[in-house]
């Protein structure tokens, strides 16, 4: 009995004739860029802004939008990889106010300076800890388990500060204030942070570890993956990541007041790596695309105070903002060689 030859697939099977030669530039080109619909959105958004407020582009607010943009970026990196590895931490920008916080009333309190961040820093790995000792053995699922995490520490904050803002005066100013060669050291530290964390995704065993987990839990056991204890770590970096963007906070506005950071600064980082593409189911992450979505929704947010949006529309235009940036990623990715 012979066996046919299997006829062309469909993506290779024969149609119109290709041309050949250079193709004509046109808009679609970039969104075969990878991250390109994040990319379009931005440009529009920065053109948009440019024409319409002359200071977008001084070097003073571009260098405001990089400190801004820096605490986010690190909160964001962590999330990243731990998503990557089919997990999710709610709870790190509530653990970042904690930090802020506590921190504040150390050095209100005469503290030194080296001495509160290796306290800050231990604290918030403890919480992170915690996080991953009742998501991994608990069978909780993390979303439940770091929401609740996240409420519970908003609530601790609020506790620390007594409801009154704390001052530090000029301590740690320089962390949250100085340049070096005119780039802020917050964005120094997240550059590293970010570079830190793609190195560790592409080319380490703990990174393919990661993937490996979020693709799928069960097979990675099998393949001889310790994955309660990679869960642990990753949830104890989640914590002190969330640890170092408390302390930036802190650095950079030279107080601490309730309700800074928390919740809401958990949800911006969620977005910003969701657009970015990382998978909520796991198994698939980038931290460029995180560097895009943490870039757009700082831009989104300086232009909306610089046109002065009422602040009552800004929610409702940073989410719509997301909205076409998530929109147009999807289908970019969805239209991409081998989907």
């Amino acid at each position: 009995m012979s066996l046919k030859t299997p006829s062309a697939s469909p993506d290779v099977a024969a149609g119109p004739p290709q041309r050949t030669g250079a193709s004509r530039p046109g808009p679609g080109k970039l969104l075969h860029i990878p991250h390109g619909g994040l990319i379009l959105v931005l440009i529009l958004v920065c053109v948009f802004t440019a024409v319409q407020a002359d200071t977008f582009t001084s070097s003073q607010n571009l260098l405001n939008v990089l400190r801004q943009v820096s605490v986010n970026a690190v909160i964001a990196a962590g999330l990243t990889l731990l998503m990557t590895a089919g997990g999710m931490d709610f709870s790190m920008g509530s653990n970042a106010a904690v930090t802020l916080c506590v921190g504040a009333q150390l050095v209100d309190g005469g503290w030194s300076t080296p001495a509160v961040v290796v306290v800050c820093l231990a604290l918030a790995t403890l919480i992170g800890l915690v996080n991953g000792l009742v998501v991994t053995y608990t069978r909780v699922a993390p979303f439940v388990a770091t929401l609740a995490s996240a409420m519970l520490l908003d609530g601790v904050a609020l506790l620390v500060l007594n409801g009154m803002s704390v001052t530090i005066g000029d301590k740690m100013s320089a962390l949250g204030n100085d340049e070096i060669i005119g780039v802020p050291y917050l964005t120094v530290v997240a550059v590293l942070v970010l570079a830190l964390t793609g190195v560790t995704m592409r080319y380490t065993t703990f990174g393919r570890d990661a993937f490996a987990m979020g693709g799928n839990e069960y097979v990675a056991r099998l393949s001889g993956i310790n994955v309660n204890g990679r869960k642990l770590a990753l949830y104890a970096l989640a914590g002190v990541l969330a640890g170092l963007a408390g302390l930036m906070l802190l650095s950079r506005l030279g107080a601490a007041a309730p309700n800074t950071a928390g919740l809401q600064t958990q949800l911006t980082a969620v977005a910003a790596v969701v657009i970015g593409g990382t998978s909520l189911a796991g198994g698939h992450g980038t931290v460029i695309g995180t560097v895009f979505g943490v870039v757009l929704l700082g831009v989104v947010g300086n232009a909306l105070n610089l046109l002065q949006v009422n602040s009552n529309y800004q929610l409702v235009v940073t989410g719509g903002v997301l909205l076409v940036a998530a929109v147009i990623n999807e289908f970019q990715r969805k239209s991409s060689p081998g989907h």
